[in-house]
């Protein structure tokens, strides 16, 4: 219930704004995601921000910002094409910056040890195949 925003009433089976968010982030994240990987580079943290906002522990307003920036990242139209070489992913690091910036100190160590095992992970799929 602490998705739910003062005052806000959902029917049974309506989503809040912020789970819908949720459930496009999740679709989206890991394809764009490897698309950017070498481009972006706080790569790990970008994992441990994503970890952070699927935490149901994680505090509302925190998983709302990181929502917000990590659903701009996975969109397929934004303001600077994501296939252009170099600058293509340059906004997005200014919205993730930001979105950092703004939840300071509340992506937890938890977070980005998952994100280490998982970037291991890719890793050695890529040397794989």
């Amino acid at each position: 219930m602490d998705n739910v925003k003062i005052g806000e009433i959902l029917m049974p089976g309506e989503e809040s704004e912020q789970e819908k968010r949720a459930h496009r982030v999740k679709r989206r994240f890991w394809p764009t995601f490897r698309r950017a990987v070498r481009q972006i580079p706080f790569s790990r943290d970008l994992v441990a921000a994503y970890y952070c906002a699927m935490d149901p522990a994680t505090p509302t307003r925190t998983r709302g910002i990181l929502l917000a920036a990590l659903a701009y990242f996975v969109l397929p139209f934004d303001l600077l094409p994501d296939v252009l070489a170099v600058v293509g992913f340059s906004d997005d690091i200014a919205v993730l910056t930001a979105a950092f910036a703004a939840i300071s100190g509340q992506i937890k160590e938890s977070h980005y040890q998952r994100a280490d095992e998982t970037l291991a992970g890719e890793a050695e799929t890529s040397r794989a195949g």
